[in-house]
């Protein structure tokens, strides 16, 4: 569902741009929204959520589908943890809809999905434990990574129940805006993934834009 924002990128508290294939790590007060800028179009961010009082408690894409029966992610759902708690709500989308079902890309998808000697190629995981290694205040690990969201990625699901990696439906200048229902921590792979179109096979930047209640 496509909504748009009443807010200015010029009055946000807080901006940064994340290169492609970079992560972006940071706390998120309740009330607090969050809007993930797709800069130049077809740029997948794989995206973690966390009580960051309790990392234990996190994003969980099955209880998020099961409560709002839908697949994807658009304006108007709320995404809640493991323990059935709404972490945020989504309040704005120029995209139209987000896919929780494909998972990050890892070394071990690369040589699945591709081919043996596509191993060695830079993925969401690899950034994931990155930041984790760097920010460990956070206090997380690698079995911290668990359900994640694809913002901007368009994975269809098949009439047999399979998933597809499609090419992307976002496009420069589109965005998702979250508010904070709690306050958590957020873990951005800003996705290196050059084996599938949902980068259009050139991963760039996106932008991270913040605005306090």
């Amino acid at each position: 569902m496509i909504v748009t924002s009443q807010l200015a990128a010029e009055s946000a508290s807080y901006r940064e741009v994340v290169a492609a294939g970079d992560f972006w790590i940071e706390s998120l007060k309740t009330g607090q929204t969050l809007r993930i800028l797709d800069l130049e179009g077809n740029q997948a961010a794989d995206t973690l959520f966390y009580n960051l009082a309790d990392p234990h408690e996190r994003y969980s894409a099955m209880d998020t589908i099961r409560e709002q029966e839908n697949i994807y992610l658009t304006a108007g759902s709320t995404l809640l943890s493991n323990r059935g708690n709404p972490l945020l709500d989504i309040v704005a989308d120029t995209c139209g809809r987000h896919d929780t079902l494909g998972g990050a890309c890892a070394a071990e998808s690369n040589t699945v999905r591709y081919a043996l000697e596509k191993k060695c190629m830079h993925a969401c995981r690899d950034s994931w434990m990155l930041a984790v290694s760097r920010r460990e205040e956070f206090g997380l690990s690698k079995r911290d990574i668990t359900h994640n969201i694809n913002f901007f990625m368009n994975v269809p699901v098949t009439p047999e129940g399979g998933l597809t990696f499609e090419d992307g439906i976002s496009d420069a200048g589109k965005y998702v805006e979250l508010i904070a229902r709690m306050d958590v921590l957020v873990l951005i792979s800003n996705c290196p993934q050059l084996n599938n179109p949902c980068n259009a096979y050139n991963p760039t930047p996106i932008e991270i834009l913040i605005w306090d209640a």
